[in-house]
């Protein structure tokens, strides 16, 4: 260290050469890959969840102050305020927790071109899809799928992880809060139905996001590996069903009749499409429906064809069928013809534009709504998480999915505040074009929202005659999407003879289509976390054997063949416990343990001859477990070796009457000669046994070093008992 004092004012002090000045390091854009020809540019550091939250900071130690590694000339004479550590990391918290404060004042230019483009593509799909989901899914204004469309979007931009994900209203949740809408309005009749709609709308999205926010808020993102991709993909595929036979009854012109006969499930729907569709049908929507429906096909065959010529695959398929169609309906008058029409609009809608969601006319169906907002809570982050991970991949940066919820959540909560704005989330299909068509930030969405918004408030005049037919075909176009991987993972789960992920993508699907759509996500996901909890509850453990020649132990094989390792201790079961041991695996300990001792390790029925005989000695080896619920786990492991009914520690008035009951259980130990050794304890497992009086129980000479050790002495027990004999 240099402690030489400067002589003059003018003095600098020498600079540690690892610092080097700002003009000598790349700028803060080209460091962050914002610079011009980057193909994969990166956000500040403070976005990645690696990285660390404070900035470097170098320490000049003659003066015992810290200041930030900017470079530049140091004048000791000049009176500059530094920014203290704690300032600093807090700053940093602030850009971890709200990512756009890192990302938005270190923006390249040279983005914007890219991000714009991407904006104005995904806003030509959402604009249109928007207003068919609030139409003909959800059953209400197309006002309030476009707020969707824009303000969550905007909040999720300030505060998300994923730099592609685009929120907005899905299709399958847009159906729920249809279902939940048409539901209470089938038990309950109103005077004002489109009101009952705003407000149902409305307090489903704000429980959307506090259900959101709240396990964000608790990091329960691990959500996401708990509930199985076939959960996911039966959901998607039988939704897909769902809303295809759902658009067919306008796309036929049968919606006034549909209304009369009012079937309730979709296999009802399917027989009355069926029974109607050739017969009762409007020629005139019939055609308008499906040759909209085959243009847009046929656009988006043409597009795929010439990938390599932006400006034939970013033609807007969807918005040119719409501009198209309203102009015909308009010159030919469709609507005299009884072609039903998306006619005036009020952009203003349920009173005002905004209003707090928890009021009067919304907590009357707070309860009524809650099963609703868990399932599309849940169905919501899937589908986000998923496309947030895929982008994250493919761009090469980290998403969290804790502040994913939290982003999501906040993104609805604020929406709720618009009346009978529909819950929004991510789409893997629009994240996937963004990306695409070169969003690489945040920007693209907001601008996506701007342009959204612009259409609410300018765009909804021109769209009179749009027929509400063609808004039917846009959405089965999406059902192709949805349905597209659907038999690559079907063939995938066969070829791997995953039956048990086949099973529940078949009992999702057949469960949504006979009943609804809640029923099949909530049958699923609850055979879902069953599933976990079954495989949770079954504790790893393996019987050891002695490598022969050598004072190895290892699993022995299953292969009764296989000579690698065997148990050479007669009388003497060795277990090792693969796993920490908690309430949930320790339940079966019991059980699992006399299988083991009767039968081995192979597969065995309950019905059949035990293939061994009891065990004299257990030994047991703990390497693998760090934390155990010390009184509860032994006595489990006492009792399975005496065979003697031990009750549950919750069943004892306190822990002094545990350890007397641990010392009734030695005592029986010793007359009926069953040993009990334990080996490779870990140093907090056997502070725990401490604690709880169970090293004292066993005694000091039951807990040994290693499982060679624990057979050598119970050779050596054996060797005296005979000898003694």
């Amino acid at each position: 260290m240099n402690t030489t004092t400067p002589s003059s004012p003018n003095h600098t002090p020498p600079r540690d050469p690892q610092f080097k000045s700002l003009s000598a390091q790349p700028s803060v854009a080209s460091s962050l890959g914002f610079g011009a020809g980057t193909t994969t540019p990166r956000t500040p550091r403070a976005m990645d969840e690696n990285a660390p939250l404070l900035e470097h900071v170098q320490v000049d130690m003659a003066q015992g102050t810290s200041t930030p590694q900017y470079g530049g000339t140091f004048a000791p004479d000049t009176p500059t305020r530094q920014p203290t550590r704690k300032s600093t990391a807090n700053w940093a918290k602030v850009r971890y927790y709200v990512p756009s404060m890192a990302w938005i004042p270190n923006y390249s230019w040279s983005l914007l071109g890219g991000d714009v483009l991407a904006g104005i593509t995904v806003a030509s799909m959402l604009i249109p899809q928007s207003v068919s989901y609030a139409t003909s899914l959800a059953k209400l204004s197309p006002v309030t799928g476009l707020f969707a469309a824009s303000i969550p979007g905007i909040v999720y931009a300030l505060l998300g992880t994923s730099r592609q994900l685009n929120v907005a209203p899905e299709a399958a949740l847009s159906l729920l809060v249809g279902q939940a809408v048409s539901d209470i309005l089938t038990h309950h009749p109103v005077p004002n139905p489109e009101a009952v709609g705003l407000a149902i709308s409305t307090i489903i999205t704000f429980q959307v996001g506090l259900i959101s926010f709240f396990l964000g808020f608790f990091r329960l993102g691990f959500l996401d590996v708990v509930l199985s991709r076939a959960l996911l993909r039966g959901f998607i595929t039988a939704v897909a069903v769902v809303i295809s036979i759902e658009q067919l009854i306008p796309m036929f012109g049968l919606t006034a009749l549909h209304h009369q006969v009012n079937p309730q499930s979709t296999l009802e729907k399917f027989i009355f499409l069926v029974d109607n569709a050739f017969t009762n049908g409007h020629r005139t929507t019939t055609i308008i429906s499906f040759s909209a429906l085959l243009i847009l096909v046929a656009l988006r065959v043409f597009k795929n064809q010439f990938p390599k010529y932006w400006f034939i695959y970013r033609i807007p398929e969807v918005l040119v069928v719409v501009v198209v169609s309203t102009i015909l309906c308009d010159e030919f008058a469709w609507d005299e013809d009884g072609v039903d029409i998306l006619g005036s609009v009020p952009v203003q809608h349920g009173g005002s534009f905004a209003r707090f969601p928890l009021h009067g006319m919304t907590l009357r169906y707070l309860r009524t709504t809650t099963s609703t907002a868990v399932l599309i809570s849940v169905a919501g982050f899937l589908d986000s998480i998923v496309a947030a991970k895929q982008n994250a991949a493919k761009y090469e940066y980290s998403i969290s999915p804790n502040r994913e919820l939290v982003a999501l959540g906040a993104s609805n909560i604020i929406g709720s505040f618009v009346p009978g704005t529909l819950p929004a989330y991510g789409s893997i299909t629009r994240s996937r074009v963004n990306g695409d068509v070169g969003g690489r930030t945040q920007m693209a969405s907001l601008v996506c929202s701007a342009l959204v918004l612009l259409a609410t408030f300018f765009l909804l005049p021109w769209l009179y005659y749009l027929p509400k037919c063609v808004l039917a075909s846009i959405i089965c176009l999406v059902v192709f999407s949805l349905l597209a991987e659907a038999p690559h993972d079907i063939k995938f789960y066969w070829r791997m003879r995953a039956w048990v992920d086949l099973t529940l993508m078949t009992l999702t699907f057949l469960f949504t289509i006979i009943w609804n759509v809640e029923i099949g996500i909530a049958v699923s996901v609850v055979i879902s976390l069953l599933l976990v909890v079954h495989r949770s509850s079954k504790t790893r453990m393996a019987i050891l054997g002695r490598i022969p020649g050598t004072d190895r132990w290892k699993s022995i094989a299953e292969d009764e063949d296989s000579e690698e390792a065997a148990e050479d201790v007669p009388g003497v079961l060795i277990i090792r416990l693969r796993e920490n041991l908690d309430f949930a695996n320790t339940a079966q300990l019991k059980e699992r343990l006399r299988r083991l001792e009767l039968y081995g390790v192979g597969k065995h029925h309950p019905s059949e001859e035990p293939r061994r005989q009891f065990a004299q000695n257990f030994v047991f080896h703990m390497a693998d477990v760090d934390t155990i619920d010390a009184s509860y786990v032994l006595l489990h492991l006492i009792s399975s070796a005496s065979e003697i009914y031990v009750p549950m520690l919750t069943d004892l008035p306190s822990p002094h009457s545990a350890v007397q009951i641990f010392y009734e259980l030695i005592e029986t130990y010793q007359s009926r000669d069953v040993g009990l050794y334990i080996t490779h304890l870990k140093r907090r497992v056997r502070e725990s046994f401490d604690r709880a009086g169970i090293i004292e129980l066993l005694g000091e000479e039951n807990f040994l070093k290693d499982v060679s050790t624990a057979t050598a002495k119970i050779e050596q027990t054996a060797t005296r008992q005979r000898a003694f004999e």
